[in-house]
This record gives C-alpha cells, sequence and structure tokens, in this order.
C-alpha cells in the first residue's frame, strides 16, 4: 500500500463527512485512531538465527463497541496501512450495524519465505506482545491477507496460555474444531455476492447475459466468482498475482480453481471427474483486466489499483471491490463521472466481519449455529445494510461510496450525541 493511504481515507472521511449533516465530533472522532501499538517480535528461525520482524496492532475506534479487525502478513504493512483499515473497519462495522469499532494488525514480512514451523513462531511472538492490547471485550483479531484458521487458532492457544483462561472469542476465523463458526470461509466473497444480487433485482439482469472480470482469486475472490458463476454468471476474466486469462465464452471457475490448487498458477482449464483440458483463452496482465469492456470488474486483490494513470480506460459498467482500497479517493469524481456504479469495499467486503461477529458470539454464548443459519443472518444483514445505502444514494443523489459513509455517520452521530457535543455543551 502507498504510504499516502492513511492520507487519503482521512480525505475521504473529511469530504463525505461535510455531505452527512453530521456534528463536527463525528469527523474529528473519525480523523485520530485510539490507539497503535509497534512491537519488535523476535522470532528463532530454523537455521538457530533470531531475527526480528515489526508487528502492529491499531484500535482505531470503540464507540458503538469492541474493535474488530484482521492481521496480514506481507511484505509493505507499515502503520500507515494499519491505521487506513482499521478506519474502513470502522466504517464497515457500522454500515452492517455490527456491535463493534474498527481494528486491525500486521507484520512486516514475506510470509512466503518461512517455514511452517518459523510461521508458527511468529504468530506466537505477535500474541505475546499484543496480549494487553487485545481481548474477547477489547479488541478481537481476524485472519487477512496471508493468514489462516490455523494460524488464528496459534494465536487463541498462545492468548489462553498467557492469561490461563479459555477464550475462544479473542479471535475469530478459527478451525471450526477450535471454535471457528460454520459459514466463515467464504464470507467474503459471499457478502460480495449478495450485493451484486441485489444489482441484479434493482437492474433486472439476465445473469447469462451479465460478464465479469475477477482481479484476484484468493478467499474473497474465488468465492464470489463460484457463487456468481453458480448462478449463471459469465466469468470471463480471471487474475492471479503472476498474471490473468481471458475468453469471450466465460470460464468454469471451480476448473480452474482445481488448477490453481494444484499447480498455483491460473490456467484456462475445464475439468470433468479427474479429467482436465485446457480451452481456448487470452493471456493477459492485471493492468488489462481492469480494463476490460464488462459489465461487473471485481478488484478483489490489491489496494490502490485504480489511480489517476488508468481511470479513463476504464470501461466496466459497475465496481465490486472486494479489495480494500481498490479505487484511490482522488478519482472518485471521474468514476462518478463515468456514470460507474461502486459497490465499495466498506459495503462490499464486510461479509467477512459479519460473520466474525457470528463466531464471536457463538464464543460467548456457547451454542453454534447451522451452516444455513448462518448464511440465513448473513443475507439479512447484508441486504438490509445495501437497501439503506442504496436509498440514501438515490434520494440525496450521492454515490454509493459516499452513501455508505454518510450512512455510518449517521449512527456514529447518534452515539456522540448520546455523550454531548459542542452545540450540547456550548448550550
Amino acid at each position: 500500500m502507498s504510504d499516502h493511504i492513511f492520507k487519503d481515507a482521512i480525505e475521504r472521511v473529511k469530504r463525505i463527512g461535510s455531505q452527512a449533516d453530521v456534528s463536527l465530533d463525528v469527523i474529528n472522532s473519525l480523523m485520530h485512531p485510539h490507539a497503535t501499538l509497534t512491537a519488535s517480535l523476535p522470532v528463532r528461525m530454523d537455521d538457530g538465527s533470531t531475527q526480528y520482524f515489526t508487528g502492529y496492532r491499531c484500535r482505531y475506534n470503540n464507540l458503538l463497541g469492541p474493535s474488530k479487525g484482521g492481521i496480514r502478513y506481507h511484505p509493505d504493512v507499515n502503520r500507515q496501512e494499519v491505521e487506513a483499515l482499521a478506519l474502513w473497519m470502522t466504517i464497515k462495522c457500522a454500515i452492517v450495524g455490527l456491535p463493534y469499532g474498527g481494528g486491525k494488525g500486521g507484520i512486516t514480512v514475506d510470509a512466503k519465505k518461512l517455514s511452517a514451523m518459523e510461521i508458527e513462531r511468529l504468530s506466537r511472538a505477535y500474541v505475546r506482545a499484543m496480549a494487553d492490547f487485545i481481548g474477547p471485550d477489547t479488541d478481537i483479531p481476524a485472519p487477512d491477507v496471508y493468514t489462516n484458521a490455523r494460524i488464528m487458532g496459534w494465536m487463541m492457544d498462545e492468548y489462553e496460555t498467557i492469561k490461563r483462561v479459555k477464550a475462544p472469542g479473542v479471535i475469530t476465523g478459527k478451525p471450526i474444531s477450535l471454535g471457528g463458526s460454520l459459514g466463515r470461509d467464504d464470507a467474503t466473497g459471499r457478502g460480495a455476492y449478495l450485493c451484486i444480487k441485489q444489482l441484479e433485482s434493482k437492474n433486472k439482469w439476465q445473469p447469462h447475459n451479465i460478464t465479469v472480470a475477477v482481479q484476484g482469486f484468493g478467499n474473497g475472490g474465488y468465492h464470489v466468482a463460484r457463487l456468481l458463476h453458480d448462478d449463471g454468471y459469465k466469468i470471463v476474466a480471471i487474475s492471479d498475482s503472476q498474471g490473468g486469462i481471458y475468453s469471450d465464452n466465460g470460464f468454469d471457475v471451480d476448473s480452474i480453481y482445481k488448477g490453481k490448487q494444484e499447480t498455483n498458477r491460473i490456467t484456462a482449464l475445464y475439468c470433468k471427474h479427474s479429467v482436465c483440458e485446457l480451452v481456448d483463452h487470452d493471456v493477459i496482465t492485471n493492468e488489462q483486466l481492469l480494463e476490460l469492456d464488462v459489465d461487473i470488474l471485481i478488484p478483489a486483490a490489491l489496494d490502490g489499483v485504480i489511480t489517476t494513470k488508468n481511470v479513463k480506460n476504464i470501461k466496466a459498467k459497475n465496481i465490486v471491490e472486494v479489495a480494500n482500497g481498490p479505487i484511490i479517493g482522488e478519482v472518485d469524481h471521474i468514476i462518478a463521472q463515468k456514470g460507474i456504479t461502486v459497490i465499495p469495499d466498506v459495503l462490499a467486503n464486510a461479509g467477512g466481519v459479519t460473520v466474525s461477529y457470528f463466531e464471536w458470539v457463538q464464543n460467548k454464548n456457547g451454542y453454534y449455529w447451522s451452516l444455513p443459519e448462518v448464511h440465513n443472518k448473513l443475507a439479512t444483514i447484508m441486504n438490509q445494510a445495501f437497501s439503506e445505502i442504496w436509498d440514501i444514494s438515490i434520494n440525496e443523489k450521492v454515490s454509493m461510496r459516499d452513501a455508505a459513509y454518510i450512512l455510518a455517520m449517521r449512527r456514529f452521530d447518534k452515539a456522540v450525541s448520546a455523550h454531548g457535543t459542542q452545540q450540547y455543551f456550548s448550550n
């Protein structure tokens, strides 16, 4: 992520806040992270040496509840990135009505270069450094980029060892056997899928006529592509960090996913049982995928991929942000002028934190839900949030992103007003 990402996130808050008709106290509270902890993490490597990694955890805002947010392992993790992501999580939780504030964490590391045992030691070192900063009623981490259920299980175990208590609610996104929730694995992609189904209803689409390009074939990108393909949408382009593939005829998503799992590459395959064959396709770059003339573009990989350099070449009619921050704030007005509908990240990828909330609730109650229950509860929350944002967008003639932020800020305004604003005390 760019070092300017936090500044960019704050500028969005200031710009949209001026339209939201809320107290200045709300805008000011969203411009200042509550607390950020930075720690050096010593890790014994497999060769016997000790290396030091930098870890971060930000509790951005706890006005509506304990902070909540993922932990990512990536070479580009820095304080600005963590604070920007924590701000977006603050907005996201308010949008879908969760009793959470926003948080985020990360470690500056190339996880691909570490062994499994080194990853475990690093994960436990992170929790040792953060044990007094996180907690089931304070700040609840979850998986993010290059972290997963197993890592969350290690972190929970380390926290419980330090605190000498059983505390499954300290971490979400855990393995099912350790208190995880059914439905958490595809929650991010499913949330985006539910948003697209709402667009389908609003626009009276016939799915088989709608073309989709997906940049990023990780957890979020794969599941939204799979669900759309199962509904008849034509997935014409898919990419990962190494590049992408394109075909007018569309792809069979599960066949490509199978090939990806076996070769770690995106390959244009069609599989029937155990027999797979290559299908006609073009090899494209990630940059070319973004500029395809498709009905729906789904950036599901990196932040900052749509910028001043390529925004004029974007031809998609709709953009659904499964990644965090794929469109920089500088080009919001250009996207609006082009008539592109954007389902913003703070709504589109909120399925993940919503099912994490379900997991936390189940952990606290010691009562676990069936998969259909989880899916139904997720659909209720996502559809309600979409409808509220859509109505603000139509009634106040603003973009879906601006409408999402306005909805969140008005919810903050009610909470801030309950404590007393400057206007209250000055009167």
